[in-house]
């Protein structure tokens, strides 16, 4: 599964996930909060695509339809609001276990500068811990596992062949156009592929 898909399969889920809509032509990204675009292709590499993320909205519409263009037929432009993480990871769900790396902020710190503060590793009852074991609150673990289920119900036939399922999660405000956060933290998924 690739990353159109999985914007898809988590949108159709019950998963917390981003807001995305599909770009086109007439949509008009408005003013008064920045905005995350993003790309996604059908067929090929969908690693390092290109993305403009906590961008107003005139650098928003203005990226969106270059790459639109540039894509065409071979894939999709999304958009949803941007958001600020406080900390980010994923959650990788295999048959038989969980495995969860945390960060500090953005998830850019853990997938291109390799920082974590926390990874941890859940067998049945077991939970092994490899860096900060506070990093990550036991309400916001238990918070993240409470949605393994779902998951594993959304991806059962790749399971049962042996992969395993990432996601990428964040827990994040929303924020005004200065980046000032804007009402109560909330959990939410935004990427999910088979691996």
């Amino acid at each position: 599964m690739n990353k159109l898909l999985g914007f898809y399969e988590l949108k159709e889920s019950k998963l917390p996930t981003i807001p995305w809509k599909a770009y086109d032509e007439n949509s008009d990204l408005k003013t008064g909060c920045l905005w995350t675009v993003r790309t996604a292709v059908h067929r090929g590499d969908d690693l390092n695509l290109p993305r403009a993320v906590g961008v107003d909205a005139v650098e928003a519409n203005r990226f969106a339809l270059e790459v639109s263009k540039k894509l065409g037929d071979n894939g999709m432009v999304v958009y949803y609001p941007f958001f600020l993480a406080e900390k980010s990871g994923t959650l990788n769900v295999f048959r038989d276990k969980i495995v969860i790396e945390a960060v500090k902020e953005d998830l850019w710190n853990l997938v291109t500068y390799s920082e974590k503060d926390v990874t941890i590793i859940m067998h049945d009852a077991d939970i092994e811990y490899m860096g900060d074991s506070n990093f990550i609150s036991k309400v916001e673990l238990d918070e993240i596992v409470s949605y393994v289920g779902e998951i594993k119900r959304m991806f059962r036939d790749d399971l049962i062949e042996g992969k395993s399922i990432l996601l990428e999660w964040s827990y994040a405000y929303m924020c005004d156009e200065q980046k000032n956060r804007v009402g109560e933290r909330y959990l939410v998924f935004y990427e999910a592929r088979t691996v």
